[in-house]
């Protein structure tokens, strides 16, 4: 079986692009700070934020993970344009789509509460940039 020049040119794609990023972080949007979704944070909310990014290409899904970490990457990008510092997911992503709340809080950085592991033996803490 012989294979076209467009259809290796896809594959070759997608491949290569698979472990690539592409959404850079913006100036000022690495001091935003990520919260779990779950209770806001006693701050004062500035909006909404949608993001997307493509979740496949061509015919081959993305990495859900890679896709997660561009929308949030997007989503910081954001923030600062509402004047707000933290930014909290309000659903999973999906279909390469999420939805965040932005928030200023100021000098009184949100503390997320700790969160259990399925064996409830571990606490676990986000982290980020």
């Amino acid at each position: 079986m012989r294979l076209s020049s467009p259809v290796l040119a896809a594959l070759a794609v997608a491949s290569l692009s698979a472990g690539c990023t592409w959404v850079h972080m913006a100036p000022g949007a690495s001091a935003v700070r990520v919260m779990p979704a779950g209770s806001p944070p006693a701050c004062d909310k500035r909006g909404d934020i949608a993001v997307s990014v493509k979740d496949s290409v061509a015919f081959y899904g993305r990495n859900p993970l890679r896709v997660r970490e561009e929308l949030e990457t997007l989503a910081r990008n954001e923030a600062p344009a509402l004047q707000a510092d933290t930014i909290q997911p309000l659903v999973e992503p999906v279909n390469g789509e999420q939805r965040f709340v932005a928030y200023h809080c100021g000098a009184n950085p949100p503390v997320p509460a700790p969160s259990r592991d399925t064996r409830g033996d571990a606490t676990t803490y986000p982290i980020g940039g």
